[in-house]
């Protein structure tokens, strides 16, 4: 069975460790397993339970009242929180809440309504961008397994080329950048390079999407055709951590004398300063798509 930590459930759901354990205490909510030296261990069963009284306990639900309900009354209550949720917090956390449950319609019920309220534009960029940071995150700490991350991920794809179908074409005398929007060899994440893919297309901009695992020289090969190209990645795994300096010194020797500009974002180039004037780093999806929308 997948346990957590009290520090695992803190980073999952934004309650406090100490405020976990109050509730443990005073109402009974979790009953962790503990180990020989007295170190709390909860299970996924448990992890979804705290996010569900954290939802309701912010939208003004008693936690001594949420401790009494049994579990259907809570999936009720989350259900008819509908269109009082506003904060991204709160949407993220019945997004985390429909993937936990493999809730389909949980899922698309948050997104319509989200997309209702704020647009599409937002949906992508407010709510399933920095979702899926955190997911990337989650999956590379085992703190979900990858079927709960194939299930967001594949619904949100849906969605995506939906969208991007109903985008009208790029006009045939387009003549301002264009983004190659690729992953790196080893690189299988693309669902927020997606999320860019739409986001640039929406703003009328021609966006190539590459995909999966593109070899430097096939992205330098463009070059001649494509004078103001912008090659963009989105990376969640790779390179690893202590494999940054090296790939980026790798795409500037293969890129020189080419003239392209390269963007790279996701958690793994956070804290990095960019190495030159032609390679440009992004701790995040925001970050990135604020960068090209704005050039």
């Amino acid at each position: 069975m997948q346990e957590f930590s009290i520090k695992d459930l803190e980073h999952f759901t934004g309650i406090k460790a100490h405020t976990i354990r109050a509730w443990e205490q005073r109402y009974a909510l979790l009953n962790p397993r503990r180990t020989s030296t007295n170190i709390r261990f909860y299970t996924s069963e448990d992890l979804k339970l705290l996010l569900n009284v954290s939802l309701l306990n912010q939208h003004g639900h008693k936690i001594s009242k949420i401790a009494s309900m049994g579990e259907p009354e809570i999936r009720a209550a989350i259900r008819g929180l509908g269109a009082a949720v506003t904060s991204e917090d709160h949407w993220l956390g019945m997004l985390k809440i429909s993937m936990l449950n493999f809730d389909e319609q949980l899922f698309r019920s948050v997104s319509k309504t989200y997309e209702a309220q704020c647009g599409l534009s937002d949906l992508m960029l407010k709510l399933y961008l920095p979702f899926m940071g955190q997911i990337g995150m989650l999956w590379l700490t085992s703190a979900i397994c990858p079927a709960h991350e194939h299930f967001v991920s594949n619904l949100i794809r849906q969605r995506l080329f939906r969208a991007v179908d109903d985008l009208p074409p790029v006009d045939a005398e387009y003549d301002d950048d264009v983004f190659a929007l690729f992953l790196p060899e080893r690189e299988i994440h693309d669902i927020s390079l997606l999320m860019v893919h739409f986001l640039l297309r929406k703003a009328g901009y021609k966006s190539l999407f590459l995909g999966q695992s593109v070899p430097l020289e096939d992205l330098v090969q463009m070059a001649p055709q494509f004078p103001n190209l912008k090659c963009v990645a989105y990376c969640t795994t790779f390179p690893a951590e202590n494999g940054v300096s090296d790939y980026l010194r790798r795409v500037m020797r293969e890129s020189t004398g080419s003239g392209i500009q390269f963007h790279f974002a996701g958690r793994v180039f956070a804290g990095h300063e960019s190495p030159s004037d032609h390679l440009h780093l992004h701790g995040d999806g925001q970050s990135l798509i604020g960068t090209l929308l704005s050039t």
